[in-house]
């Protein structure tokens, strides 16, 4: 078996390559190909339309092509002989009479022509792949502190505060973290320093925005925020939609976007004896057009 491939197509995915060759190996030749998304015209040779061909039975061929060896060698010699220059393997093989399959080709299996070409390319890839981000934050209170309780925003009356030098919201705090890390930045401890006295008893909310504000001048967006809180009591469960909205109120972004729930310890370890509340947050954020 021969796969022929054009260098200028460098993003080509090993998962394409494969169903080609498996193609080749049953059918004799195969080529990828993709639908014409476009109207195709045929023109005149003068400037003006001579047609407009039907696309739905129109493909637009890429690399690799593949073929049995015999079959390659044949094709190249018969265009050799005949002087007639082909535009790929594959139209060497169709005018030496062999049936060639075709396999659902790859649009992400661009080929890189001009320097525009390029540029687009690599504008379409950091879309892609340097467009999502994403953190992961963690924080811990112990029990005891003078404040009522605060989770995610939302203050639970009766309940026993957290020891802090903020209002100890670990919600919050771990979400910020996570944030705060997928966007490549410094946690919170750089921002709101733990022994500045302007941050005693701060309110968490307040944080989060300034955090949300940073997110914006850095270019990102919240794709998603997932929260999951590890505490013995309280129970949330009634608490649940209030705190999505409150978090996603914190952040300036939608309650959709967040997600949250909680497990308890089974009375393991000092969280299991209810000692305190931990909560660990996973963040994706999205890259704003044009931000560098």
């Amino acid at each position: 078996m021969v796969l022929v491939h054009d260098a200028a197509r460098p993003f080509v995915d090993p998962a394409l390559v494969a169903a080609v060759l498996a193609a080749a190996r049953l059918h004799g030749a195969a080529v990828p190909a993709v639908a014409a998304r476009d109207t195709v015209k045929r023109d005149d040779g003068t400037g003006f339309v001579a047609e407009t061909l039907d696309r739905a039975p129109l493909r637009l061929a890429q690399t690799p092509q593949g073929a049995r060896r015999d079959w390659m060698l044949e094709a190249l010699r018969l265009a050799v002989v005949s002087g007639v220059e082909s535009t790929d393997e594959a139209q060497a093989l169709e005018r030496a009479g062999r049936r060639v399959a075709l396999v659902p080709g790859d649009p992400a299996n661009l080929k890189i022509t001009t320097p525009d070409d390029w540029s687009d390319a690599l504008r379409r890839f950091d879309e892609d792949d340097d467009a999502l981000r994403v953190g992961h934050g963690y924080d811990v209170h112990r029990f005891g502190g003078p404040r009522g309780l605060v989770l995610g925003g939302v203050a639970f009356p009766g309940e026993v505060g957290l020891v802090g030098h903020s209002d100890a919201d670990v919600v919050l705090h771990a979400a910020m973290d996570a944030l705060l890390g997928a966007a490549g930045l410094p946690d919170i401890g750089h921002y709101f320093p733990p022994g500045d006295p302007r941050f005693a008893s701060a309110n968490s909310a307040s944080l989060a925005r300034e955090v949300a504000g940073h997110l914006r001048t850095a270019g990102f967006r919240i794709a998603n925020l997932d929260l999951t809180l590890l505490a013995e009591r309280p129970k949330i469960r009634e608490r649940v939609s209030a705190m999505r909205e409150a978090v996603a109120s914190c952040f300036v972004t939608e309650a959709a976007r967040v997600g949250l729930k909680a497990t308890t310890l089974e009375g393991l370890g000092a969280l299991g004896r209810g000692e305190g509340i931990a909560c660990h947050a996973v963040a994706l954020l999205r890259r704003a057009k044009g931000s560098a």
